[in-house]
Parts: C-alpha cells; sequence; structure tokens
C-alpha cells in the first residue's frame, strides 16, 4: 500500500492519464501502461474490498481524469458542461411552455429544478449502467476492483452536476423571492441522491454483464420515469392517492423536495429522506455483495 501511494505521489494524473498515453477508464478507454503496469504489481488494493480508503482515492484520481479526458475532446471544452444541459432543457421548455401550453409565469423555475435534477439521474445511471462491459480491455489486462467502475461514473457526473447547480442557485436568487433558510438543507438532498445513484448505478453495473437484454428494457424504463417523476407537473396537484402511488419512485420524491427547498422556503419531507436513505443503504449492501462474489468472473463473460 505505501509503494502504491509512493507511485501516486511520484506520478501524478497528469501523466498517468495523458493524452498521449490514454484515457481513464471511467470513460471506457485505455490507460497508460504505466499505469497499467503498475496497477498489476499492486493487484492487492482494495482486492477484497476493504481497503476503502485507497478505493476512494482511485475513484478521485481517476474521476478527476475523466474530467479532463471529457473536456479535451472539444474545442469549447468545459463549457460543454453548461451548454449540453441548457439545450437539453430548452427542447423540453420549448414543448412544454409554448407548444402545449403549460404552467403559468413561474413555470421556467419549476422546470429547471425539476429538469436539472433528472439529468444528473439519468446521465449517471445511463453510464453508470454499461461501465464494466465498457471497460472489458482492461479488466482483462489488470485486476481493479470491480466497484471502481461505476463509482468512477458517479463521480464524474455528480461533479458535472454542481457545476450546473451552482449556475441554477445564482439564477434562482436573482429570479425569485432570493434564498432562504431552506436552502441550507440543500446539501442533504443531493447527498440523498448521490447515495441512490451510487447505489443504483453499481447494481445495474454488477447486473447488467449477466444479462445484456437488461439495457434496453433498462432504457424504456428510464423513460417512463422522465414523464412519472414530477419533472413537468406538480406531483402536489394531483389527487392523495395517485400522490402516494407516485412518490414510491425516489426520483419523484426528490424532485418535489429540491423544489420545495429551493423554489417554497420549505425543509425537506424527512420522512422520504430517511426512507430513500434505507432503501439506497440495501441497494448498495446488494450491489456490493455481488460485484464480490463475481469479481473474477466478469473478465471471463464480458466479451
Amino acid at each position: 500500500m505505501l509503494k502504491w501511494l509512493g507511485f501516486i505521489m511520484n506520478n501524478p494524473v497528469e501523466r498517468l492519464f495523458s493524452p498521449a498515453a490514454g484515457k481513464s477508464f471511467g470513460s471506457g478507454c485505455r490507460v497508460s501502461e504505466d499505469f497499467a503496469a503498475d496497477t498489476v504489481m499492486k493487484a492487492s488494493i482494495g482486492s477484497n474490498y476493504r481497503d476503502w480508503h485507497y478505493l476512494f482515492d482511485l475513484i478521485l484520481q481517476e474521476a478527476r481524469a475523466g474530467l479532463r479526458a471529457e473536456a479535451s475532446r472539444g474545442y469549447l471544452g468545459v463549457l460543454w458542461w453548461i451548454i449540453e444541459p441548457v439545450m437539453y432543457m430548452s427542447v423540453f421548455y420549448i414543448a412544454f411552455a409554448h407548444l402545449l401550453h403549460r404552467g403559468d409565469d413561474n413555470y421556467v423555475t419549476f422546470l429547471l429544478t425539476g429538469l436539472i435534477v433528472w439529468k444528473w439521474f439519468h446521465a449517471t445511471l445511463n453510464t453508470g449502467s454499461n461501465s464494466l462491459m465498457a471497460n472489458a480491455g482492461l479488466m482483462n489486462q489488470i485486476y481493479v476492483p470491480k466497484i471502481v467502475f461505476p463509482l468512477t461514473n458517479v463521480a464524474v457526473n455528480t461533479f458535472k452536476f454542481l457545476f450546473i447547480l451552482v449556475i441554477l442557485i445564482v439564477f434562482l436568487h436573482f429570479t425569485t423571492a432570493g434564498a432562504t433558510l431552506a436552502w441550507l438543507l440543500l446539501p442533504v438532498l443531493v447527498l440523498t441522491q448521490l447515495l441512490l445513484l451510487a447505489a443504483l448505478s453499481s447494481l445495474l453495473a454488477a447486473l447488467m454483464p449477466f444479462f445484456p437484454d437488461l439495457k434496453m428494457i433498462f432504457d424504456n424504463i428510464l423513460m417512463m420515469l422522465l414523464f412519472l417523476s414530477g419533472v413537468f407537473f406538480d406531483i402536489a396537484k394531483l389527487p392523495e392517492k395517485m400522490q402516494e402511488y407516485l412518490l414510491i419512485n425516489p426520483m419523484a420524491a426528490l424532485i418535489t423536495m429540491y423544489r420545495q427547498v429551493l423554489l417554497q422556503g420549505l425543509p425537506p419531507d424527512w420522512r422520504q429522506v430517511a426512507l430513500i436513505l434505507g432503501f439506497s443503504a440495501a441497494t448498495m449492501l446488494t450491489a456490493i455483495w455481488v460485484l464480490r462474489r463475481f469479481d473474477r468472473i466478469y473478465p471471463k463473460i464480458i466479451v
């Protein structure tokens, strides 16, 4: 372990994952030869999923390398982290606010809040669920604890979400009544959703290699959830019985609570927060068990 720390200190991530050497495995691409060779020598790191400190450090290093690689692919670089979600949200805004004439004067802030939260959820699960299969080549070359792959995707997408969230908060500060004390509770919702995404991404990544057709099913489930999570409508205005059914979906509850905190200045529903955290913890434990159980089998079944 000390040798690994010394290697990281003497070989910064810029050299390990430079464009000439290769890209981070968070993006499903190859890594540098130096990194691959050293990883073989220190395969014991996190091999039993016990060295969480080193796994956490490795995930952060990989996320940082993945973000740099992604930013270097286009001429606009990190500006795409703003342009892409803005274009994504503009399509829905034009469709629902202008073409379908939905909502009132506050519909812009209402819709933006829901779409930004949903975009984080969708992007993270879409890439995280496929993270093991995207790194099949790497798994056949060196040993890496498999949980690193989905959690690296979670870290990358979380950083981009926080980037957009800050812009949204500034926008809301100048277009609504301004900041309230309830905004101080926003990190609670972010951490709750982060744990949910880490758990679901890890479990889906663990199952997807055994059931490749699950990807097509999951894509359609995500599309259905987009229209059932309250992104485009206010769940609170529906009949109480229907609210109960829709709020079984963790994302519907989270989107509603984000709006309560940011737009209404109200605290989140602590019961819902507790339920989501409990569900996420159980899902994460299941994902860890599956990933550990088939840790050495994945390279053999993923082609």
